[in-house]
């Protein structure tokens, strides 16, 4: 098999481009480097069936020529994080909605096999926890600019099913929960990976809001089993499925836990969302996926719970900075 992976140097592209090469596949990375990074992928380079091209999706005429080479499209080009969504809404539509267009424009030209990465972002405010894929969408109101990325993003579903009922292009759309693991950044707010950083070199840890608010992790490795359970699957096609872990926890406990468990001298802050983001800013209260339907078809469950996560992004994060000379504010490993 031939992929085409869309935001391929981005954390999750980088990591399912691995486990292609790994089972023998090939594969195309297209990245404009706006948020993904040549250090995701610089270890592949090399590989026998890797090759990557460094522009935007919004070149058509190169994005129609790679998917002519492509048997699945892995579309995972979009705008990410909250931080840059608040900052930027007109890149976050833009990215978001016309490139997710022009892959599905010229992947239906030659029939070809598309998933579209969307997000538990598009549950919005909806309080029908755990989110089924059949559940309403709740969102917010076109002010704040918060919820255009939700917003962009179901457009993206939209889209992608309406070619697959309207022009039978096989297309598989996930939702991913709050993927993390090793090399993510925390540069547009991953929650994660700047906790642990500011643990591990004696910042404060910034908790937004009152911290009430709940999320569920999924370790990157579990989300790119999940994919490459599905690809495999011709039932997928024409359906929408969640990607995600149950293990839920409040944003303020997993602060005290990433302090617990790097030994860290930090203290905890609370900041308002008013200071972190807009004035106004509104948050999701919960977010935890229901996992029936692709546990059902694929057999998918995840392998890491929260804590083995956790141990992996300290590690991985404890060695960078030792490295770089920045670690401090928490007890050495024994």
């Amino acid at each position: 098999m031939k992929a085409l992976l869309t935001g391929g140097a981005g954390f999750v592209g980088s990591h399912l481009a691995e486990a292609l090469l790994d089972r023998g596949h090939q594969v195309i990375v297209v990245d404009d480097l706006s948020t993904g990074s040549m250090d995701n992928i610089v270890h592949l380079k090399g590989r026998k069936g890797f090759e990557y091209v460094i522009d935007t999706i919004m070149n058509e005429p190169l994005t129609s020529e790679l998917i002519d080479r492509a048997d699945v499209v892995f579309h995972l080009a979009a705008a990410v994080g909250v931080k840059l969504i608040v900052e930027a809404p007109v890149r976050t539509i833009e990215t978001n909605v016309h490139g997710t267009e022009i892959v599905l424009k010229h992947a239906s030209k030659k029939n070809k096999l598309v998933f579209i990465f969307s997000t538990s972002e598009v549950y919005g405010k909806s309080t029908a926890v755990p989110f089924h894929e059949d559940a309403d969408l709740v969102m917010g109101p076109t002010p704040k600019h918060r919820w255009a990325y939700a917003c962009s993003k179901a457009i993206d579903e939209f889209l992608a099913l309406a070619y697959h009922r309207e022009r039978g292009l096989p297309v598989v759309v996930v939702r991913l929960f709050n993927t993390v693991g090793p090399k993510q950044t925390g540069r547009y707010g991953m929650v994660i990976p700047n906790f642990v950083q500011q643990a591990l070199t004696g910042a404060p840890i910034t908790v937004y809001g009152d911290g009430k608010q709940t999320r569920s992790f999924t370790y990157v490795g579990d989300v790119v089993d999940g994919l490459l359970r599905l690809v495999a699957e011709p039932r997928a096609v024409g359906q929408v499925f969640n990607i995600g872990n149950t293990e839920e926890i409040s944003i303020l406990d997993l602060a005290k836990r990433v302090q617990s468990m790097t030994g860290s001298l930090s203290s905890i802050t609370l900041i308002p969302y008013d200071q972190a983001y807009d004035p106004g800013f509104e948050d999701m209260p919960r977010r935890v996926p229901d996992l029936t339907k692709i546990s059902g078809l694929v057999g998918f469950k995840p392998s890491l719970g929260l804590n083995a996560i956790l141990e992996r992004v300290i590690a991985h994060t404890r060695e960078s900075l030792a490295e770089s000379g920045d670690l401090r504010g928490a007890a050495p490993v024994l």
